[in-house]
C-alpha cells in the first residue's frame, strides 16, 4: 500500500509539473517556428528565430517598450515597499481602536473592482493634466501613482510585523534612536524577506499591468510591453512567431527577478524574520 501510494503520488507530481512547463516549452519552441508552424501545432524547435526578431524589430519598438514597462514597475515597486512597509508598521506597532477601524475600512476597499474606479481615475488625472503635465494623462506618473501601493500589500506588511521582535526597538530606543530610525535601521534589515516577497508580487504584478496603461496611455512612445504584445495580436494576419518571440523576451525580466529571490519571497510568504 505504502509503495502503491508513493507511485500514484510521483505519478501525480509528474502530471502536475508537465501541465505547469508546457505552456512555456510551447513558446518558447513557437518563437523558433514561423507563424504556418505555430498554428499547425509543431512542438519541434525550428530554425528562424533570428528571423523573427528581426521582424519583431522592424515593426515595432519593443526595447522601448520594455524600458517604459522598467521604469513603471521599478519606480512602483519601490514606492510600494516604502509607502506599504510604514503604513503596516505603524498599523501594528502604534496600535489604536482607531488605527483598527482605518485599516478595516482600508481592507474593505479590496471589494471593489479597478474597472469601477477607472473611470473617476481618468477623470481626475484628465483635470491634472491642465495643471501638471508630468503626472497627467499620458504619462507614466499616472500608471504609476494608482497602483504604487495597495490594500493588500499593507495587510501584508501589517501581518509579517506581528511577527517581528518588539524588543529590538525597546533596545534601539533606549540606544536613542528615532522613530524613523528605528524603522529605517532596524525594522527594514531585520524584515529583508518580507520586502523581498512583497518585490517579486509588486514588480510582477506591474509589469504585467494591461487594463489600466491601455486607457492611460495613449501615445505609440509610451506603450508599455503588454501593450505592444497586444497590438502585435490584433492585426488582420498575425504572425504567431513574432508574438511568441515578444512574449518570451517579456517574460525575461520576471522570471530573472523571481529566480534570483525565490528564497528570499518562499521564507517571506511563510512570515519568518531573520
Amino acid at each position: 500500500m505504502a509503495k502503491t501510494k508513493i507511485t500514484f503520488t510521483y505519478l501525480f507530481l509528474i502530471v502536475a509539473a508537465f501541465v505547469s512547463i508546457f505552456p512555456f516549452f510551447w513558446m518558447i519552441v513557437s518563437a523558433t517556428n514561423l507563424s504556418v508552424d505555430v498554428t499547425q501545432g509543431r512542438l519541434l524547435p525550428g530554425a528562424h528565430l533570428m528571423d523573427n526578431l528581426a521582424k519583431l524589430t522592424s515593426s515595432v519598438d519593443i526595447w522601448t517598450a520594455m524600458a517604459n514597462s522598467a521604469k513603471i514597475a521599478v519606480s512602483t515597486t519601490l514606492l510600494a515597499l516604502l509607502i506599504a512597509s510604514l503604513a503596516g508598521y505603524g498599523f501594528e506597532i502604534y496600535r489604536s481602536k482607531a488605527k483598527d477601524i482605518v485599516f478595516n475600512i482600508l481592507l474593505l476597499s479590496m471589494m471593489i473592482p479597478f474597472a469601477a474606479l477607472m473611470v473617476p481615475l481618468y477623470r481626475m488625472f484628465g483635470k491634472i493634466t491642465n495643471f501638471i503635465s508630468f503626472i497627467g494623462i499620458d504619462t507614466p506618473a499616472a500608471v504609476v501613482i494608482p497602483t504604487m501601493t495597495t490594500a493588500f500589500l499593507i495587510f501584508f506588511f501589517r501581518q509579517s510585523t506581528k511577527m517581528f521582535p518588539k524588543d529590538l526597538l525597546e533596545a534601539g530606543r533606549m540606544d536613542g534612536l528615532s522613530e524613523l530610525g528605528l524603522f529605517f535601521r532596524i525594522y527594514m534589515p531585520t524584515m529583508k524577506t518580507t520586502y523581498a516577497a512583497a518585490a517579486i508580487i509588486t514588480f510582477m504584478a506591474s509589469w504585467n499591468n494591461y487594463l489600466w496603461p491601455l486607457v492611460v496611455l495613449q501615445t505609440p512612445e509610451n506603450q508599455t510591453i503588454p501593450l505592444l504584445i497586444s497590438n502585435l495580436g490584433s492585426g488582420y494576419a498575425p504572425d504567431y512567431g513574432v508574438i511568441m518571440l515578444a512574449i518570451v523576451i517579456s517574460t525575461l525580466p520576471t522570471a530573472l527577478v523571481f529566480f534570483l529571490m525565490q528564497k528570499h519571497f518562499v521564507a517571506g510568504m511563510v512570515g519568518s524574520v531573520k
